[in-house]
């Protein structure tokens, strides 16, 4: 092989290895993919049967990518026109001033449900070590301020469908049983939890139906069926999209739709459109 021949190979070579980086930097991680699929909830009222209910998690507002992608996000989500729209978590990346003015900003395009909008904190939303509970409540109130009905250990009705939501596994307000030793199983519910992990507890109290969560990202770089080498939770089955729990609940894991980390291989961005259907 001439010299000539040998740089030609090597930067062949550079260009091949050098792709697969660029990608997972620069382009998968601002590729949006709407994911619809059916969401079918036990004693849905007749006349919320075919409506849209929208999944929106970790928005990580910060330093760690460009925050605009976010608005630009929910300005196509709103094409979609959704009924409902859920937040499940982990609004901001470290809960600091400068991030909780940046989620102003972010929130003021953000996208509403026409019958509802609901969140629930991450742990991402407590600060420091998840221990900054002043931070939690000070997020809280900025997201009630745009509108989204906060959901801490608490339950609340819209038109019929019954939105249970927890506070973060990760903190100390983690206080679940405050109301699912009250929830009506006889009604359409709908719990948001951001941490999977969380359906792992003693805590659901024969709950049946549907959990909203977020927290994974996915993984963020993942080779599907190979390897997912970082996944923040214990179960390592609580990676992504819809899992059965065999016990008459099911698990929906939102992929997020922003970044720890300005890093994604086959882990494409998500917000989740479910069309309500009625359960068994």
């Amino acid at each position: 092989m001439n010299r000539k021949t040998f740089l030609k190979r090597i930067f062949q070579l550079s260009v091949v290895g050098a792709f697969p980086m660029l990608y997972s930097w620069q382009v998968e991680p601002f590729w949006l993919e709407f994911v619809e699929r059916k969401l079918p909830i036990k004693n849905l009222p007749e006349n919320l049967e075919g409506k849209r209910l929208m999944q929106v998690s970790d928005l990580h507002v910060g330093n760690r990518f460009d925050w605009k992608f976010l608005i630009d996000s929910f300005k196509k989500a709103k094409k979609y026109n959704p009924d409902f729209v859920v937040y499940t978590g982990d609004f901001v990346n470290h809960g600091t001033l400068e991030e909780r003015e940046d989620l102003k900003k972010v929130m003021q395009h953000a996208v509403y449900g026409n019958l509802g909008t609901f969140g629930v904190l991450g742990n991402h939303d407590y600060g420091k070590k998840w221990k900054e509970l002043e931070v939690a409540e000070d997020i809280g109130e900025i997201l009630e301020s745009f509108g989204v009905s906060m959901l801490k250990n608490e339950q609340k009705e819209s038109d019929g469908l019954n939105f249970i939501g927890f506070e973060d596994l990760w903190s100390a307000n983690f206080d679940p049983m405050k109301v699912m030793k009250h929830y009506d199983p006889s009604k359409a519910n709908l719990v948001l939890c951001h941490n999977p992990d969380a359906c792992d507890k003693d805590i659901w109290n024969g709950y049946q139906g549907w959990i909203l969560s977020g927290h994974t990202h996915g993984g963020q770089c993942r080779i599907p069926g190979v390897v997912t080498p970082i996944l923040p939770v214990n179960n390592r089955k609580y990676i992504s999209g819809e899992i059965n729990l065999e016990d008459g609940r099911m698990l929906y894991i939102n992929r997020a739709i922003g970044h720890s980390f300005q890093l994604r291989f086959m882990v494409r961005p998500e917000i989740t459109v479910f069309t309500l259907t009625q359960g068994k």
